[in-house]
């Protein structure tokens, strides 16, 4: 009964088939790969923003201190 159906399948659709399964695998070692490296640029920008969201966070500590020692000044004077 299986070599019932298999006997409309012609060895071009075979071909056809395996051409078609190849480029699916191309396409998805593409996209792993695609992914590993979008992942490691997503992962060098958090870092970067981590970075600098703490270089903000010293200068607004900084200009906070200045502008109390301006205040501070001033109001000596």
């Amino acid at each position: 009964m299986a070599n019932g159906n298999l006997q409309g399948i012609t060895e071009q659709d075979l071909r056809a088939l395996e051409v078609r399964v190849e480029e699916l695998i191309r396409a998805c070692a593409h996209l792993k790969q695609e992914n590993q490296s979008l992942r490691a640029r997503h992962d060098q920008l958090v870092s970067e923003r981590a970075t600098l969201t703490e270089k903000t966070d010293l200068a607004r500590t900084r200009v906070e201190a200045m502008i109390s020692r301006l205040k501070s000044l001033e109001a000596n004077s």
